[in-house]
């Protein structure tokens, strides 16, 4: 089949990767120039995708990417993975539209249009549909097909990867549904069928709830046993020794990445403006898990003044990673980015090291495991954001004068103080 995927981030590169490897004819449209030619040069820049793997498709002639929305002709099946952000805290669906707008100019009957944006219940007949439909003059259910299926990729995730993650599917109708699911089916190993377009959105919103929500949880609750003294991780492990009725959660900086931030505020504020009614939870989590950065600032800026008599204004403080998450160079809507602005922005000297982002502007100082030139000592204090493999704890906590690990993974000492 010819396929195009719109959107080559995250989500629509390694989508675009696997169908053209499962067989199919794929074009990745991309309208971001400067990334389409990296793509067509051969050089990734999602760090789950090898440059490799992106080059064999390449001359193999089954992946084409392109910035021409004219390439987009002839298609069998478009898939749209376009972000949804949020725009002064309110779901921004500009992007999705402008692929429906795009896709509708070149859809034909007998195609297949799939969104996988994560959105809030409803988008897909409401928003999509209406837009496909008065761009091509067709009627969706009966000329084209169209269906929702939520991306669950997770970055830097050895384990569950795209082709062995299982997939729901969902179609306005019956013969949607099995034009989405055999597509799918070629490409990924499960396909999990859903009743309907509402109930797959809902269930993508609801997943990344679900862990904002225990995030949040376990969030207050470690500033809680602070307060109360207790090991708040060692209380979470022995919770998690119990085989049934409890899923083991843990404490950080907050959340981050393209998921967590957002996702549950698409579906809190749909059912506000659109209903009238508020999802409580869902905002008291949001709340929590923002704070949370200005948490780990005032847990450092107490730490240094008891230890050092010393505030944070020209303090020098090492902060290691400015990623969401270990092993990705994803830094949307990052927590560690946000303590690291909060820390300069009270005068701290803030050296960043994250050897995921040389080019962003975070790897300053060398900071892995056998570099010989490392500076630890150089600081008053270390605060650990992002826990990647590169870093070499034995020496951090060999040599630094105080470390706030706001991840749990070292083993404590008089130095070493976890969140």
């Amino acid at each position: 089949m010819n396929i195009c995927v719109l959107g080559q981030g995250y989500v629509g590169l390694p989508l675009a990767l696997r169908a053209a490897e499962a067989g199919h004819t794929v074009v990745g449209y991309e309208p971001d120039e400067d990334r389409c030619s990296r793509l067509a040069a051969g050089s990734s820049y999602i760090e789950d995708i090898d440059s490799g793997r992106l080059q064999a498709a390449l001359r193999t002639g089954s992946y084409t990417p392109t910035s021409d929305p004219e390439d987009l002709k002839g298609f069998d099946v478009a898939v749209i993975t376009v972000p949804t952000p949020l725009t002064d805290r309110a779901p921004d669906l500009s992007c999705v539209r402008e692929a429906a707008r795009v896709l509708a100019a070149h859809l034909e009957p007998g195609a297949t249009v799939v969104l996988e944006s994560t959105t809030h219940p409803g988008t897909t007949r409401e928003v999509l549909i209406p837009l496909l439909e008065a761009g091509s003059g067709l009627t969706a259910g009966s000329d084209f097909h169209v269906g929702f299926s939520p991306e669950r990729i997770d970055p830097g995730n050895d384990v569950w990867r795209l082709e062995n993650t299982p997939k729901i599917v969902s179609g306005l109708t019956d013969e949607c549904l099995k034009r989405v699911k055999a597509f799918y089916d070629s490409a990924i190993g499960v396909t999990v069928p859903a009743s309907g377009l509402e109930e797959a959105e809902l269930a993508k919103v609801f997943e990344n709830t679900y862990r904002h929500v225990n995030i949040a949880l376990v969030n207050e609750l470690s500033r809680m046993a602070h307060t109360l003294g207790v090991d708040v991780w060692h209380t979470l492990d022995l919770a998690a020794t119990k085989p049934f009725g409890f899923t083991k959660f843990l404490p950080g900086p907050g959340v981050g990445g393209h998921c967590l931030p957002i996702d549950p505020v698409y579906l809190s504020h749909h059912v506000k403006t659109r209903h009238g009614q508020t999802f409580r939870l869902i905002e008291l989590a949001q709340d929590i898990n923002d704070s949370q950065p200005d948490y780990v600032v005032r847990r450092l800026q107490d730490s240094l003044n008891r230890r050092f008599r010393r505030s944070v204004h020209g303090a020098r403080i090492l902060a290691l990673g400015a990623a969401y998450k270990p092993g990705t160079a994803d830094a949307r809507q990052s927590p560690a980015v946000q303590v690291i602005e909060r820390l300069r922005a009270m005068g701290a000297e803030v050296t960043v090291v994250d050897p995921y982002l040389p080019d962003g502007g975070f790897r300053e100082i060398p900071f892995a495991a056998g570099e010989k030139n490392m500076t630890v000592a150089d600081f008053d204090a270390v605060v650990l954001l992002t826990p990647h493999r590169e870093f070499d704890l034995t020496h951090l906590a060999a040599e630094a004068a105080y470390v706030l690990d706001t991840r749990g993974v070292m083993a404590t000492a008089p130095h070493v103080e976890r969140l």
